[in-house]
């Protein structure tokens, strides 16, 4: 008998920060190896832009003011991950721009083996799967919110 796997859904989170020139900050998180920018779950009682600032102080150390929603994605394709574990998720993640304003990385989460600023075309071969127009959206000059 073939059993099909139960997909969780959850609301999530994500926050691409740029420096000065354009680069942008991942983080390598211990718990899959692989490169991304900061994310992670809405929790009960928080609203998303509540939840991009808990996740990103809480992976990096950093203090941050989101300045623009990028989007909401939510597409099965790209948005429906597997962790090392078995577990399947779906996310409806929201996509968040967002200006460093304090903090500092020496309180970084020990989920996150390394933080460091890459240029969008050098960008490490490990990066976790997103959503393939996540980085296209991030430099778009459209002023609405996409959904995808």
């Amino acid at each position: 008998m073939n059993k099909q796997k139960q997909i969780s859904m959850y609301p999530a989170v994500a926050v691409i920060i740029f420096d000065n020139q354009k680069r942008i900050l991942l983080q390598k998180r211990a718990d899959v190896g692989l490169w991304s920018i900061p994310a992670g779950h809405v929790q009960p009682g928080e609203t998303v832009e509540q939840a991009a600032i808990r996740e990103v102080y809480q992976d990096t150390g950093l203090h941050i003011e989101p300045q623009k929603l990028i989007g909401i994605y939510s597409d099965p394709e790209s948005q429906t991950f597997e962790y090392p574990d078995g577990r399947l998720v779906q996310f409806v993640t929201s996509y968040f721009q967002a200006e460093i304003i304090g903090g500092t990385t020496a309180t970084k989460n020990k989920e996150m083996v390394e933080l460091e600023y890459f240029a969008p075309n050098r960008l490490p071969h490990d990066l976790l799967p997103m959503h393939p127009r996540w980085l296209v959206d991030a430099f778009s000059e459209q002023r609405e919110a996409f959904i995808r």
